[in-house]
């Protein structure tokens, strides 16, 4: 007898479950069903999300309906357009066999028309966001006085989202002697405060410790300066040949910015954020859940609701100011038994971020390095190789070809078309780490905790470059990168050390790269106006504040005596650099 029968849940749900592979109850529904198939007490349920919780509520709800009756009878509140489609899906499944049974996705971004066409047909079960299901309230198209049942899916994430009022209105809209169930990821004093409210004695359940991470996430840290942080996420990105995870953000622009720097650079990632239509996220999502994305930059808000199974990463681009924030982020993760893995990029001003997620957490971060080229190419080549090895060979398809192809190859030994293959597939991975200098923790790398350069040293044979462009010109990391990209297009030309400063900012490159830099920004523009660049010799001066009018007049720096860059007497009057004699710099060339 299956084990959900042994339950007492109803063999022909069962039956759904077994065509979905459900054997064993996962500890949430373990602990959930009985209870809510026997007796009407409320429940407080705490699980992280991904621990099983639709099957948890959804079971007993779907044996509880009564087909004979067209009255709604089960009201279920999720947070995101996404997370209601994924429960109503899920009803549908488990219930395929029970005849009669109807559920109803009732969200915003679709026909309100549609939706209402479908509570006049008969909802048994009605799966909604709170901001639709309040809609359809004013418009008195609905009638809950049948509802036995409110589940608060995600209770958390909706108060987060601003939703309390909205549910205080249509909880209000229920039968007082509705049975009230709430899951949620964590415990905030405003779910306690919602508990107290609506619930009364509920039995209380939770499935590992209350407010912390789940057992199956590793979690682990690497110290990046700022300039460095897309060049880490790059390198974390090749260390993992399999990844298919989220990268959070803080913002929407960094999300568009990350995002299109990984598309650049030949990875299958793209964005979501607040700027997209419905139709723009919704195609997002399928590719995603379909993994012909790999990787998804996100923000926050963005991502709430995203249920996607098998993630095996999730990339903390910028660490949240809330450590929750980081629980949820690093529970979409990690999930049905399967393990994953929570990185965090942190700058030396968010180090103390670190203590602060590990104490509410409940577990601790390991610090990890940055790999380096070297690392990324062997874990490149070996997974190559692999994927060769393993390849299943269909002699029936390719027999008819292989005469052919001996042919072909018959002026190559063995070991030539090796290397021919090998170099076919991984150049690009050596084309890029082979110049590419080590990625060090700020520590390492000579700076203090403002990130500012207390050492100058250069590697052997990079040059030091001018460009003018700043923070003022909200220029970014990801965004010079992105320039560089798009001026060159080439997507392998490492880049040193970089310096963003107010008025203008410098970068490193090797020596072999400057003739195609300044060749290729001769008609480079940007927001508008002519992007200028010019070799230097000389390192900042941090002591010194830049002149507007050296950066934004002639659009470079001029200098006197120590090297500041401020509008010194010895530039002549012509914005450019000078050293201390003032004369020009030996190696300069300017676009």
């Amino acid at each position: 007898m299956n084990k959900f029968e042994e339950m007492g849940v109803d063999p022909i749900i069962v039956r759904g479950l077994n065509d979905l592979g459900y054997e064993n109850p996962m500890p949430v529904q373990d602990l959930s069903i009985p209870i809510l198939l026997n007796g009407n007490r409320d429940l407080l349920a705490l699980a992280q999300t991904g621990t099983g919780k639709t099957a948890a509520f959804g079971i007993p709800i779907l044996q509880n309906v009564d087909v004979s009756k067209r009255d709604t009878q089960a009201l279920i509140l999720s947070p995101t357009r996404e997370l209601c489609m994924q429960i109503a899906g899920d009803l549908a499944d488990y219930s395929k066999y029970k005849k009669g049974l109807n559920v109803l996705a009732v969200y915003g971004g679709s026909s309100i028309d549609t939706q209402i066409r479908g509570l006049k047909r008969g909802a048994h079960v009605v799966v909604a966001t709170p901001g639709r299901m309040l809609d359809l309230i004013r418009r008195k198209q609905t009638n809950f006085s049948t509802v036995q049942t409110v589940i608060l899916d995600e209770a958390d994430e909706m108060l987060n989202m601003g939703f309390r009022d909205e549910l205080n209105s249509i909880l209000a809209e229920t039968p007082e002697t509705k049975r009230t169930c709430l899951f949620s990821a964590t415990m905030p004093k405003e779910i306690a405060g919602m508990a107290k409210k609506y619930m009364t004695d509920p039995e209380e359940i939770t499935i590992g410790t209350k407010n912390k991470g789940s057992d199956d996430v590793s979690h682990e840290y690497y110290m990046v300066s700022n300039k460095d942080r897309y060049k880490a996420l790059k390198r974390i990105a090749d260390m993992n040949p399999n990844i298919y995870g989220i990268v959070f953000c803080r913002t929407r622009n960094n999300t568009q910015e990350v995002a299109e720097l990984l598309i650049q650079d030949g990875y299958s990632a793209d964005s979501l954020h607040g700027d997209l239509s419905q139709a723009q996220r919704d195609y997002v999502m399928q590719k995603f859940r379909r993994k012909n994305l790999k990787m998804l930059v996100a923000t926050d808000v963005a991502a709430r609701g995203i249920d996607v199974s098998d993630l095996s990463h999730i990339i903390n681009y910028e660490l949240p100011d809330d450590p929750e924030t980081y629980i949820h982020r690093s529970g979409r993760t990690g999930r049905a038994g399967k393990k994953g893995v929570s990185v965090a990029l942190v700058g030396p001003r968010k180090r103390h971020s670190i203590k602060n997620i590990e104490n509410k957490l409940g577990k601790q971060f390991s610090r990890a390095n940055i790999p380096t080229g070297k690392q990324v190419c062997e874990k490149q080549l070996f997974y190559l190789i692999d994927r060769v090895t393993n390849v299943d060979i269909n002699e029936e398809l390719i027999g008819g070809y292989l005469p052919d192809l001996y042919k072909k190859l018959e002026n190559l030994d063995r070991e030539s078309v090796i290397k021919h293959f090998v170099s076919l597939e991984f150049n690009r991975f050596l084309d890029y780490y082979q110049d590419a200098s080590d990625i060090l923790s700020p520590e390492d790398n000579g700076r203090d905790h403002s990130g500012r350069n207390q050492n100058h040293a250069s590697k052997p044979g990079d040059v030091r470059l001018f460009i003018n462009l700043g923070k003022m010109d909200k220029l970014t990391v990801p965004g010079l990168i992105g320039l560089i990209n798009d001026a060159t297009r080439r997507k392998n030309i490492p880049i040193g050390k970089i310096d963003l400063l107010k008025n203008f900012s410098f970068f490193e490159v090797n020596e072999a790269h400057v003739d195609l830099l300044i060749t290729s920004f001769k008609k480079v523009h940007f927001k508008g106006r002519k992007v200028n660049i010019e070799v230097s010799d000389k390192a900042p001066s941090y002591n010194q504040r830049p002149s507007r009018r050296g950066a934004h007049g002639g659009g470079k720096p001029s200098g006197g005596g120590r090297a500041s860059y401020g509008g010194g007497r010895s530039s002549g009057g012509n914005g450019r650099p000078s050293n201390s004699s003032g004369s020009r710099p030996s190696r300069r060339r300017s676009i």
